[in-house]
């Protein structure tokens, strides 16, 4: 099928980190690199494994203070597989010479693939191709093979296979003066003749991680060959050494099968006999890849989007579900974890989770909305650290952190380093509170996708109750304008920290935020009237909520304040609009890139705090997550206008400011600008599918590729532009399709029930699937409302603007 195959053709040292992030394999339990099995992490090559939840922290001493952080950890590397040729050393890609090399990310089969024909020093001509897994079948296992084929040789080789827990945290270059040891060695072992295993520990959060590998050899007919094997071990190491003759023109396969075990898995006593017992008993390579292959395929029924009419749109949407998977699959159901911003494949942001996790959840609300319930409790889980930070803040209610990781604390760190300028410089951004409406935002969302008043009531409605007490915590009411503020906080912009020449951080009634406050304050009253009384009850005697506080939240979805400008745009927040305005020709012509002109003004010695400038336009978000009619709602309710014109406006003013420092900013400008400028949405959702796979910001990608982005992209097309929005409990459709994706076809799930989408020749096509739990569900077409039963097929005329026409 296309668009399945990422693929390089000859080596490249300096991408070769880039293409280990984009060629990653992973289950939603644990990914590692794209790295090959026979390099060492040296510069070129970062061979790494991480695993959901496996934090720990660490103190670094920088001028004479401590500095503490929570690292998602580095784990024992399993891939090793070394060969040696009589008795040389083992072989590198810088020391032989390449005659051919091929490394793929085969997307449908979720498998990195590498191929090389190579000449040693001696002339020896030798192939190898490598295939590796991680199972999607059986979420603690993988599996490496290598076919051995020498061309104009015969002799004896030796093949190192090894667990190595020596490893460090030193991915991402801003960090390296930052403590990266994180294991402490437990032991080695062996489970028989085949197999050997390694224990370790994490340093601070006592998380135990086993591995177990069993390695094999078999000839060109499948008969397993006699080998001779020894034995080296440290404390934190473990290989054995495989002997064996190869011949002339004749493959030899040699598969190591792997698993993975940590203290937090169920049903586990000693993570190390079972991850050596599970080895042990592990099916060979060839069963083990055809469940992996058979999990994946039915990953896929659901979850992909089919366009037809570009194939690089088409390769690039593929690729993004095939990491989504990596990171968020049915196993991770199963997990105490949220999303990492940047995945599973590297260590930026530390492997923190953000608020990138509002564009990831869509895409997963509509296939794997199990995901997206278990990814929610991970918020839930930390409630009580929320509600003790508050507390801490003089506040009241939950207050979730910027930077989440193992236990909800916040663990934004307060420095950071300014790659421009080589300077440490102060972070201000644990004052982006506005993670907490993204958290109230996705429960909300979560619950229109799939109606789960269970969640809601047992968990959901909690969080969003103590979300709505903690901004009316922190609102004022200022009487002079008989309105409430919020101050103290930062925007998702993040170039504006606090005003110029302020001592404090932190910014007077940011429009995103108050609006997200009074949208938030209005639905908190109504998820209570979709709970059974008894329930309502329970909760309000828990949380001691009292009918003073339901009013104030009314009054506050009423009367938030909301800055404007003169001429009517929606000011960023109070103030703005005295900024300086910014020189942007002077500045493109300066620097090839001015994506991150908040480091490139700091390290000229200046300050993006004094410019209308924009790293995300987080005023054009509003314009993102809410549809017209839902913003002109919540602005008629504060009794501020909202015409037709308000929202193009506002996006053409503010895309003027706006450097895309983000590339969510791609993302949301692409979306918003889909109504009202067709052609510019298509160039945004191009550099947003790009941004990645291109490493458009220079360098980040191969410190972890971003989950917010590749999910947002996949929102893009059902969303933006398929046009998909759920009111009142129903589901419409109103598309506009660029001419690119005029022929669109997807699944998706509504409220349980299955549904394939299919845009073609001006027609749109629902089909409801008749199988499993399926049960009638409402979809708006237009101002029509129909009710789909299972089996049942509609399909509706597009005029030529992808208006809806009449349904057929």
């Amino acid at each position: 099928m296309k668009g399945f195959s990422l693929t390089y053709d000859g080596f490249d040292p300096p991408g070769e980190g880039l293409r280990e992030a984009l060629t990653s394999t992973g289950n939603g339990y644990l990914c590692t690199r794209g790295a090959a099995e026979w390099e060492d992490a040296d510069g070129v090559h970062y061979p790494a494994t991480y695993a959901h939840g496996g934090y720990n922290r660490e103190t670094t001493i920088m001028g004479g203070l401590p500095v503490l952080n929570e690292d998602l950890v580095n784990l024992p590397n399993w891939l090793v597989l070394k060969l040696r040729i009589e008795g040389g050393e083992a072989i590198r890609l810088a020391d032989v010479e390449l005659i051919n090399y091929r490394h793929e990310l085969d997307i449908r089969h979720t498998m990195v693939v590498r191929e090389l024909r190579f000449r040693d020093h001696d002339g020896r001509v030798t192939t190898l191709r490598s295939r590796r897994f991680v199972s999607m079948a059986d979420v603690h296992h993988a599996g490496i093979e290598w076919t051995l084929t020498p061309e104009n040789w015969s002799g004896r080789v030796e093949v190192v296979s090894a667990l190595d827990g020596r490893v460090t945290n030193h991915g991402v270059a801003r960090y390296q003066q930052l403590e990266g040891r994180h294991l402490d060695p437990v032991s080695p072992r062996t489970f028989g003749p085949e197999v050997i295993a390694l224990k370790v520990q994490t340093r601070q959060s006592n998380l135990y991680v086993s591995e177990g590998a069993r390695t094999r050899v078999f000839d060109d007919s499948g008969e397993p060959i006699s080998v001779e094997r020894s034995l080296y071990q440290m404390e934190d190491y473990i290989q054995q050494v495989l002997g064996f003759d190869v011949h002339q023109g004749s493959p030899t396969r040699l598969e190591k099968m792997v698993t993975f075990f940590n203290s937090r898995d169920p049903a586990t006593s000693d993570t190390l006999e079972r991850a050596g017992t599970s080895a042990r008993r592990y099916k060979d390579f060839g069963e083990a890849l055809e469940r992996h292959t058979s999990a994946v395929t039915e990953l896929w029924c659901a979850c992909d989007l089919d366009v037809p009419g570009d194939d690089r749109v088409q390769f690039l949407l593929r690729l993004h579900i095939g990491h989504v998977f990596q990171v968020c699959s049915h196993h991770t159901a199963d997990l105490d974890t949220g999303v990492p911003a940047r995945g599973l494949n590297g260590e930026a942001y530390r492997g923190h989770v953000f608020w990138d996790e509002l564009y990831v959840y869509p895409f997963l609300n509509y296939r794997m909305p199990e995901v997206t319930r278990s990814l929610l409790m991970y918020r839930y889980r930390r409630l009580g650290e929320a509600q003790a930070a508050a507390r801490e803040s003089g506040l009241r209610g939950a207050m979730y952190p910027w930077q989440s990781g193992s236990d909800g604390k916040e663990e934004t760190q307060r420095i950071h380093l300014n790659p421009l300028s080589g300077r440490w410089e102060p972070d201000l951004s644990h004052n982006q509170r506005h993670v907490n409406a993204a958290i109230f935002y996705n429960i909300w969302h979560y619950f229109l996708a799939t109606g789960d008043r269970a969640f809601l009531g047992d968990y959901g409605a909690e969080m969003m109750l103590e979300i709505a007490r903690f901004w009316a915590s922190m609102a004022q009411f200022n009487p002079e304008r008989g309105r409430y503020e919020i101050h103290g906080v930062m925007g998702p912009d993040e170039f504006h920290e606090k005003y110029p020449g302020a001592h404090e951080g932190g910014l007077r009634n940011n429009a995103y935020t108050n609006v997200m406050v009074a949208w938030l304050c209005r639905l908190a009253q109504e998820v209570l009237s979709l709970l059974p009384a008894s329930r309502v009850d329970a909760l309000r005697g828990r949380l001691g909520l009292r009918d003073e506080e339901l009013s104030r939240w009314e009054d506050m979805s009423r009367r938030m304040f909301v800055p404007f400008h003169d001429d009517g745009i929606i000011s960023q927040f109070e103030g703005y609009e005295h900024l300086e305005e910014l020189d942007w020709d002077a500045y493109r012509a300066k620097y090839t890139n001015i994506q991150r002109m908040d480091r490139i003004l700091r390290a000229e010695g200046d300050d993006p705090n004094r410019y209308k400038v924009a790293k995300q336009a987080d005023t054009v978000m509003l314009f993102f997550l809410f549809s017209a009619e839902e913003l002109k709602a919540i602005f008629d309710r504060l009794g501020y206008p909202y015409a037709e014109e308000t929202a193009h406006r506002n996006i053409v003013y503010y895309d003027q400011r706006t450097s895309h420092g983000s590339t969510l900013s791609y993302v949301t400008h692409a979306g918003v600008l889909a109504e009202y400028d067709p052609v510019s949405s298509w160039e945004r959702f191009r550099v947003a599918l790009e941004s990645d796979v291109c490493d458009v910001q220079g360098g980040t990608t191969q410190e972890g590729i971003h989950m917010g982005v590749m999910s947002g992209t996949l929102d893009l097309v059902q969303r933006g532009y398929a046009g998909t929005q759920i009111r009142n409990g129903v589901l419409y459709f109103a598309p506009r399709l660029p001419r690119q994706l005029e022929r669109l076809r997807f699944s998706m799930q509504f409220r349980g029930t299955p549904l394939r989408v299919e845009f073609a020749e001006g027609h749109l096509t629902l089909s409801v699937h008749s199988e499993g739990v399926s049960r009638p569900i409402r979809v708006g077409v237009g101002d029509v409302i129909h009710e789909l039963c299972p089996g049942d097929q509609r399909t509706f005329v597009l005029s030529t603007d992808n208006d809806l026409v009449h349904d057929v």
